[in-house]
């Protein structure tokens, strides 16, 4: 049978550097000038976070995954695939990865990725969720300009953080994600969908937010990360290449952010009530810079 990985707040293998001395995490911080630039723009990116063995091990998790009888695929919170027998040629989203593969699983947990965060959102890590995206080659998979936040306002308040790592060297011609810069100054905005039309924000954005829309290509080699803020309005055009774009995604938020909704957070989760601090099985304590 089985087993949820969920269960198991801390790593399971050795594949990531471990969570040592202080002294250790240190090595990861981000500088002065990088966080006021992220506060400034909204974004940060071209972060070193995998090596190439660590990637080779994510890729071929994703590949076992990516198949629509694995028999994990009932762990997953959303699963969408378009089934194609040929992996060279499967859109894929899916979101859960950590409960089914060890290596997903614990790079939650890479203090690459922790320490960074914790400066970004100023305090204590606790995990949201995940998601796996696979763009085939020569495949549309637009992602339509949106905001995260706008799908999660079922949490409050608003003090999240999403860590975008490729699988694959991202690049314009194979749908990199691009970044509105400064648009997370803006307000939350009406969802306009997440599909096809890249055009459709524009019908909710003001006249000064239209000559404010400027975006900007995150390019990024294989291994390499992107961090956004939860109203940074970004999108992705299609996969013009010969080869898959492959992405993970890890989608935190600082602790004592609360549950807005006495709905499942998630799908199949257990409902933590409207007002309740996040936390148990399924929202683990990452990383507290206070513990180290």
């Amino acid at each position: 049978m089985l087993q949820d990985l969920s269960l198991y707040h801390h790593p399971i293998t050795d594949l990531f550097p471990g969570q040592g001395r202080s002294e250790d995490w240190e090595r990861y911080h981000l500088s002065d000038e990088q966080v006021r630039f992220f506060i400034e723009k909204g974004y940060l990116a071209g972060l070193r976070i995998l090596k190439e063995e660590e990637i080779e091990t994510l890729s071929e998790e994703l590949k076992d995954l990516m198949n629509p009888e694995h028999p994990g695929h009932s762990l997953f919170y959303e699963f969408h695939s378009n089934e194609s027998k040929d992996p060279t040629k499967v859109l894929f989203h899916a979101l859960g990865a950590w409960r089914i593969k060890p290596g997903f699983h614990d790079l939650l947990w890479h203090p690459a990725v922790l320490t960074k965060a914790s400066q970004l959102l100023d305090g204590a890590v606790r995990f949201w969720h995940d998601q796996l995206f696979c763009k085939p080659a020569h495949h549309g998979g637009v992602v339509a300009w949106h905001q995260d936040y706008s799908y999660w306002t079922r949490t409050t308040p608003l003090a999240h953080l999403t860590c975008w790592i490729g699988l694959d060297d991202s690049t314009r011609d194979n749908g990199c994600v691009h970044y509105v810069p400064g648009s997370h100054l803006w307000p939350d905005l009406p969802i306009t969908g997440l599909t096809g039309d890249m055009s459709a924000i524009l019908s909710v954005l003001t006249d000064e937010q239209k000559k404010l829309f400027k975006p900007v290509a995150i390019e990024l080699k294989k291994g390499e990360c992107s961090f956004h803020h939860p109203r940074m309005i970004h999108g992705s055009y299609a996969n013009t290449t010969d080869r898959p774009r492959r992405a993970t995604v890890i989608n935190v938020f600082r602790d004592g952010v609360r549950s807005n909704s006495d709905a499942p957070l998630l799908e199949g989760v257990p409902v933590i009530p409207k007002g309740e601090k996040m936390g148990g099985q399924f929202f683990p304590l990452l990383f507290d810079p206070e513990n180290i």
